[in-house]
């Protein structure tokens, strides 16, 4: 399969690198102002940590386990996750403003998304 090392390593980061901020959110460590949250009627980050965790820690790591399986839903998976990760990076930034981490994580995203394209497999042709 096309780039598999490649899903594996990047998405692999993506996924250990979300759960970071995951970990962040639910423990207080750095996180910016609850005040932010307002807007939402939120008063903890919980709900946003679970929101990371749904939208980025799942999927890239189901893509990356998928490569690692040589299935032929990776680019499927890859593509889904990359999606996801580009949502929820454009839902941060009413909330946090924009961070130096999110143009490399959208980069990431971008390019990961092109590689799922390139890295189907071919599509048969019906006999009839």
């Amino acid at each position: 399969m096309k780039y598999r090392r490649t899903f594996i390593a990047i998405e692999t980061v993506v996924a250990v690198a979300a759960l970071l901020g995951v970990a962040q959110l639910l423990f207080g460590l750095a996180t910016p102002a609850v005040a932010n949250l307002a807007p939402l009627g939120l008063h903890t980050w919980r709900l946003p940590a679970l929101w990371l965790f749904a939208t980025v820690v799942v999927p890239s790591a189901a893509a990356a386990w998928l490569a690692w399986r040589r299935s032929p839903h990776t680019p499927a998976a890859v593509l889904v996750a990359s999606v996801a990760l580009i949502v929820e990076l454009l839902v941060q930034v009413p909330f946090i403003g924009v961070n130096p981490m999110q143009p490399v994580m959208g980069t990431a995203a971008l390019v990961l998304a092109v590689l799922a394209l390139l890295g189907r497999p071919p599509r048969r042709a019906h006999r009839r």
